[in-house]
């Protein structure tokens, strides 16, 4: 009886042996977050760019919102300022001032701005662009003092206000506010969520549209037949606005711009018409309605629940070469793939057609959530598609780029997508960091 109870005692020990000494899993990386933001509206009477005029005062501030991410292995930065176009210059001065603040690969850094017809224009303005340099070096520096932990819900939500300007009429194009052609009418929203509020940390929206509602149209509209005479963020400065009250200024509201190259506010004219308060309200209100309709939802349990465990962060970019418009030589540009967990940003640096964001959603399919976007790390002007160069027409015209162009930046953003997403047998090994 005693060898019997000896026995069962030794096999009880040695059977919890190899539980106690056994090691522990590896807890998951757990994503952390923070965002800031800065006031970047410059000296009263400084001109506007985009649709020129002449400016005395302002409606509403400009900003720079900075997200900073941390997946316990890298970090990512997306920076967006309510300014037109993202040039070389400037994206190059704001990753080097980020990458040294916060600690971020300057390829892991997306710099894209909103496409604001109301705003500054950057090289124009030395003196203020470095204050923007030094300011949001400050608040990267600020973010990455405050990374917590976080997490990232997704939903999407509508607008009515956007609407394609090019149609063709006796087998020309013509800029002309067109209800049948192509359009996006989505409002795409990533909800950062910590752990201390019931309010999202961050909120960022995309959506396609021009931010021309306060610029000359037909130059006949009252009450501004020269165009709006403040400076102003437009819409997404409305919107963000909007979005931030709504949640009692506990969180931060960020614009990403997508591929709006062919989409403008819908205010009928001759072709169109100037915007005024009345409709920048209708527009930032809209869009920014829309986002925090998208938002709430994402927070609901049956949502949450489906949200992973991690948010792996992963970068690529690449340099390509594109025929010139005219004079038969070359432009070079940047593309980036930047992989949030599931969800997936892709960048070119100037203004695509709509066409590019609806091809390449249809392309990468259900491997990731696409979100691309425009007017980032640095600038070419109109990004047009093959059929467009047929075509003819405003953008056609003033592109830098020439037909064939499509081609190669749809096929270079799909291999950097592959790198990125990493479930193709060329992208099994980790992305270089």
């Amino acid at each position: 009886m005693h060898r019997i109870a000896s026995l069962f005692l030794l096999w009880s020990f040695t059977a919890v042996l190899p539980l106690c000494g056994a090691e522990p899993k590896p807890a998951i990386p757990q994503l952390r977050a923070a965002a800031a933001k800065v006031n970047i509206t410059p000296p009263d009477g400084t001109p506007v760019v985009g649709h020129v005029r002449p400016v005395s005062g302002v409606r509403d501030p400009l900003h720079a919102v900075l997200l900073l991410l941390d997946d316990g292995r890298a970090r990512a930065a997306i920076v967006t300022l309510d300014l037109i176009s993202a040039g070389g210059d400037m994206t190059a001065r704001l990753r080097e001032a980020i990458s040294a603040a916060a600690n971020v690969a300057p390829d892991h850094i997306l710099v894209s701005t909103s496409h604001n017809h109301s705003g500054p224009g950057w090289q124009e303005n030395p003196a203020w662009n470095s204050k923007v340099v030094r300011d949001v070096g400050a608040a990267a520096r600020e973010a990455a003092g405050r990374l917590a932990p976080a997490s990232i819900g997704y939903y999407e939500d509508r607008i009515d206000f956007n609407i394609n300007r090019r149609q063709m009429i006796g087998g020309r194009s013509v800029v002309r506010l067109n209800p049948k052609g192509p359009c996006d009418q989505r409002v795409k929203v990533l909800r950062i969520d910590g752990e201390a509020s019931a309010e999202p940390l961050a909120v960022v929206m995309h959506a396609v549209c021009h931010p021309c509602v306060f610029t000359w149209g037909d130059k006949w509209s009252p009450p501004y037949p020269n165009g709006y005479p403040l400076m102003s963020a437009d819409f997404p400065g409305e919107a963000k606005a909007f979005v931030e009250k709504a949640y009692d200024a506990r969180t931060t509201a960020l614009f990403l711009q997508g591929c709006c190259g062919d989409i403008r506010p819908n205010l009928p004219g001759f072709p169109y018409r100037c915007g005024d308060d009345a409709d920048i309200r209708w527009t930032g209100r809209s869009l920014g309605c829309a986002a925090v309709r998208a938002a709430d939802r994402a927070a609901i349990r049956e949502e949450v629940s489906q949200r992973p465990a991690a948010f792996p962060l992963r970068a690529a970019t690449s340099r390509v070469v594109l025929p010139a418009a005219k004079g038969g030589g070359t432009i070079e540009c940047e593309l980036q793939a930047l992989k949030i967990g599931p969800y997936l940003l892709l960048t070119m640096p100037g203004e695509p057609m709509v066409e590019y964001g609806l091809r390449l959603e249809k392309a990468i399919g259900p491997r990731a959530t696409p979100i691309v976007v425009g007017y980032s790390n640095g600038h070419i002007g109109y990004i047009c598609t093959n059929q467009a160069f047929q075509e003819g027409g405003y953008e056609p015209n003033h592109s830098q780029s020439g037909p064939g162009a499509e081609d190669v930046l749809i096929a270079e953003l799909l291999k950097l997508a592959d790198r990125v997403i990493g479930d193709v047998f060329e992208a099994f090994a980790p992305v270089r960091r």
